[in-house]
């Protein structure tokens, strides 16, 4: 295969650590335009209809609802955990509550569609050689400032699976992210290691259960923080534990995340995210 885009140390490094910093992938009007776009999309939802929050804690992996297990080919809101008072009110405005929207932006929005579809990208695909990409999952998480909430430790293939295992994430901070705003933090190699747990959907049903492995847990040491500055771009491999730290700063950290797979793997049904059968994920 011929590289048409990653060197051969960026490559190395990759399925070494796991994950790969791409300085400058997007240029800073992409991302303004993507956030104009998503500013759009907030002033047009209505906060009233739907109030669901969104949250990686282990109980809430248990019990998500319609709502969730059926925006795989939509474009829905989900706020954070913090965004409501003891009466079920927004504390502050919705724009200012959101914990993150998804999950086909790609596909639902022409903006979206025009920054995922992007020729780079799929020359980057190439390099990792997945040679058959599909665009499976796009979310805009906002990690609001003050109450954007932790992500706990995890692996993206624990909710987006194939087999043989093909899943990976692209990252891209559409702002400055900072170990002070909520920047991801990942421990280096340890793709190498087996899942720690997969959440699958229970047949004919908007439920799903997390089943842990036994395996031993991620040690404490090791993580380090994967600062990135707007415009940078992420490669997370699926099998890479990652995690972010609570917002408690005055400062957003706005990102936007795909998650692709080979079209060469079989799409597992136990995969909470199901397309129907006549729009099917598509590629670049």
């Amino acid at each position: 295969m011929d590289r048409t885009f990653l060197s051969i140390d960026q490559l190395s490094f990759y399925r070494e650590n796991g994950y790969l910093l791409l300085r400058g992938f997007k240029t800073a009007d992409a991302c303004d335009e993507l956030r104009a776009r998503m500013a759009q999309l907030l002033d047009g939802f209505d906060a009233s209809e739907h109030r669901i929050t969104f949250s990686t804690k282990e109980d809430q992996d248990a019990g998500r609802e319609d709502y969730f297990f059926e925006s795989s080919d939509k474009i829905r809101f989900f706020f954070e955990e913090d965004a409501f008072d003891s009466d079920g009110n927004l504390k502050q405005s919705k724009e200012l509550s959101i914990n993150k929207v998804g999950h086909a932006l790609h596909d639902r929005d022409p903006v979206f569609d025009h920054f995922s579809r992007d020729p780079d990208l799929a020359s980057v695909a190439e390099d990792l050689n997945i040679a058959d990409p599909r665009l499976v999952e796009s979310m805009y998480i906002f990690k609001q400032p003050k109450i954007g909430g932790t992500v706990r430790p995890h692996q993206d293939a624990s909710y987006i699976f194939t087999k043989p295992h093909s899943t990976v994430g692209f990252w891209f901070a559409l702002e400055d992210a900072t170990k002070t705003n909520g920047c991801l933090w990942a421990l280096p190699g340890g793709h190498e290691g087996p899942l720690q747990c997969r959440f699958d959907k229970e047949p004919g049903k908007n439920k799903g259960t997390l089943h842990f492995f036994d395996i031993p847990p991620w040690p404490q040491e090791g993580w380090v923080p994967l600062e990135a500055a707007k415009g940078d771009m992420i490669i997370l491999h699926g099998h890479l534990p990652h995690k972010s730290e609570y917002n408690r700063s005055s400062t957003s950290r706005h990102a936007y995340a795909l998650h692709l797979v080979d079209g060469r793997c079989k799409w597992l049904p136990e995969n909470w995210l199901q397309r129907p059968e006549d729009d099917p994920a598509r590629g670049f």
